[in-house]
């Protein structure tokens, strides 16, 4: 008898001392860093990794190296075609050299001598004849052969004039651009074989690395995952009713799990869309509303605190919990 007259009265103690749990009156939201992914620019195998998960690095250190023999040969090949370019235009620049010269006056002056003598020779087969002592034949095999010398000298000629005249201004442009494209060419395999040594672009804690040495991770694969900043910054969800007092530089005080007392943070940005309020966030009944996503930079600390990690923040309107 007597556990049926308290047993609906312990319930219902049961359902004050829940009830009197402290709820929260803050946006609720967690721990997250700016996360940075390190892509791998060319198929090559991974030589070597610098770096474990956890470490802190800084700008520029090197996180992990792949394989560069093969732009090592396109390297030899960019730098050798250089070389080529460069003596052709010293080549053409200095002009042809006065042996070769003297070898086309010679060509031209031995092509004026053969000539001559084809004129002489056709004159005198005409002149036979004109007294019927040689065919008709004859005379017009002399004739062709010295149209072909009359021809063969002007081409030397020619030839001749434009040794004198040396390289053409048009020829030196054309090689000079093609000795810039050629320097070009070797720049960019610099730029690819510098990439094949990938470094943090800002300092900090190396978060994951997917891949193992030995690997050749795929072109444009993660091969490392970075999370900058000193600090991981407070990622919240603003009721509605409080967006108003929540601008960017305003100082916020925020409660991080696990440690005593608030922590002063500012406010860095604050989305002007709204969205869905996150199951954490809110009561059953009340996921359906709408909140605004804020983020708050937290203060500098002797130590980096973990991402994931639940917190409140208190912005302007909001009633602030007395410090237990």
């Amino acid at each position: 008898m007597k556990m049926k007259v308290y047993l609906p009265g312990l319930l219902v103690m049961l359902l004050l001392l829940t009830a009197c749990e402290r709820q929260p009156t803050g946006a609720v939201g967690q721990l997250v860093s700016d996360r940075i992914e390190i892509t791998a620019e060319a198929a090559e195998p991974i030589t070597g990794i610098r770096v474990t998960e956890g470490d802190q690095v800084e700008v520029g250190q090197v996180l992990l190296t792949q394989n560069d023999e093969r732009i090592e040969a396109r390297l030899a090949e960019a730098e050798a075609n250089i070389r080529r370019i460069e003596a052709l235009l010293a080549e053409q620049e200095q002009g042809p050299r006065e042996e070769t010269i003297m070898a086309a006056r010679a060509d031209v002056e031995e092509r004026r001598i053969e000539f001559q003598y084809r004129s002489t020779e056709l004159q005198r087969l005409t002149e036979l004849r004109q007294r019927n002592l040689t065919s008709v034949e004859s005379v017009d095999l002399a004739r062709k052969l010295m149209n072909a010398a009359e021809a063969s000298r002007n081409a030397a000629q020619a030839r001749l004039q434009e040794l004198e005249a040396g390289t053409r201004a048009e020829q030196l442009e054309q090689t000079r651009y093609s000795l810039q494209q050629a320097r070009a060419q070797l720049r960019q395999l610099q730029i690819e074989q510098q990439r094949l040594t990938l470094r943090a672009p800002v300092a900090a804690v190396v978060d994951s690395l997917p891949f193992e040495a030995g690997e050749r991770p795929a072109v444009g694969a993660v091969v490392a995952v970075l999370l900058s900043g000193p600090q991981p910054h407070a990622r919240v969800y603003v009721p509605e009713e409080f967006r108003v007092n929540v601008i960017p530089g305003d100082p916020v005080q925020v409660r991080v799990d696990g440690l005593d007392g608030m922590l002063q943070g500012t406010v860095r940005r604050v989305a002007s869309d709204a969205s869905f309020t996150p199951y954490f966030a809110l009561t059953e009944d009340d996921r359906s509303r709408l909140s605004y996503v804020a983020e708050v930079t937290l203060p500098e600390m002797p130590r980096r605190l973990p991402d994931g990690v639940p917190v409140e923040a208190f912005f302007a309107g909001m009633q602030v919990p007395d410090d237990e």
